[in-house]
């Protein structure tokens, strides 16, 4: 018997999304396009919305075989999803900036962005829903308004879509690495160089599949480009700029840990799961009411420091930034106290 996602067609949105195809997707099948486009929905549903003509490129409709090319418009009325929302959670949100159209989120650090592996509560994505009356939901409904996201422990800056017309552009730019991010971050050891490019390849690390690590090319590795410029330089620890070129998970804590400088208290990458006074070797006479053991920060030092896209709607050009949280401050300030290099 056949299941009711094959057997049944799906229901489709009555407004349809439009995309410009991006250099690297071209010779790609439509179906596979989509579905890496909108991971939420299967590629067996986007091939009924292909029969159903709901999808078309440069006006007319395709069969799913149909391969991409640069610059090809497709328009497409997304499968609608069951309605199982998210419900909403009172949480307070950093809000940088906020329109009809996107919001601009400063996310603290130990917040989730959206619900998985038994933590449904806490997230992001429930405190959006208490937010805001309208988000995307092309990403699904347990991701409304997620565009990209950060990992748990890294703070710092999210652009949320309010429709899913808005989602697919911001999506597009995203996917067309036309979004600028830097972050800063606080690493072991004393970097080499002012500056410097790493350039690898990324794949899930074969035993731990919650790890990913730098791989030869091919299979399922995804090439991973981060430059790095030196802030400031310590005894044994170094501030850094990294402004990633591509997207991959935990791309730049991997690539610290690939050049021998993993970021501070990443308990996943770095082999220690906080900073502590008496880490930085101290000397000197320590305040007698912090303690040697005065704890630093406890989670990756790493912030998403700034943002920078052009609107959905407008085309205008917007930078944001988010000044560092207490905790890297904290740091940074024993830091100086304690480890300058003379």
């Amino acid at each position: 018997m056949m299941s009711d996602e094959i057997s049944s067609p799906p229901e489709l949105s009555s407004e349809p999304i439009e995309i410009t195809v991006e250099a690297r997707a071209h010779g790609w099948r439509i179906d596979h396009y989509l579905s890496r486009l909108y991971p939420n929905y299967t590629r067996v549903l986007f091939q009924k919305a292909i029969k159903q003509e709901a999808v078309l490129v440069n006006g007319l409709p395709v069969k799913a075989a149909r391969r991409m090319r640069v610059n090809d418009r497709v328009s497409i009325r997304l499968p609608e999803m069951p309605d199982n929302q998210l419900p909403p959670e009172d949480i307070p949100l950093d809000i940088v900036y906020e329109d009809e159209a996107i919001a601009v989120i400063n996310k603290p650090s130990d917040m989730i962005v959206h619900p998985g592996k038994g933590n449904y509560a806490g997230t992001l994505a429930g405190a959006l829903q208490h937010h805001f009356d309208q988000l995307s939901d092309v990403a699904g409904q347990f991701r409304p308004g997620i565009v990209h996201r950060l990992d748990r422990n890294t703070s710092g800056l999210l652009v949320v879509a309010k429709d899913n017309q808005v989602h697919a552009r911001l999506s597009t730019q995203f996917e067309k690495r036309e979004v600028q991010k830097e972050y800063r971050a606080i690493v072991w050891g004393r970097l080499e160089f002012d500056s410097d490019f790493i350039e690898t390849f990324i794949c899930v690390h074969p035993r731990h599949r919650e790890k990913m690590i730098v791989c030869d090319e091919g299979g399922n590795a995804r090439d991973a480009f981060t430059y790095y410029e030196t802030i400031r330089r310590y005894k044994a620890f170094s501030y850094v700029r990294l402004k990633p070129r591509t997207g991959r998970t935990h791309q730049l804590r991997v690539h610290m840990q690939h050049i021998g400088h993993s970021i501070v208290a990443d308990r996943v990458y770095g082999g220690r799961t906080a900073l502590k006074i008496n880490d930085l070797n101290v000397h000197a006479e320590v305040d007698a009411e912090a303690g040697e053991n005065d704890l630093l920060i406890s989670r990756q030092a790493l912030h998403a420091f700034c943002l920078e896209f052009n609107h959905p709607q407008s085309g205008k050009p917007m930078t944001f930034e988010a000044p560092l949280p207490e905790d890297m401050e904290l740091t940074l300030a024993a830091l100086d106290q304690y480890q300058k290099d003379e």
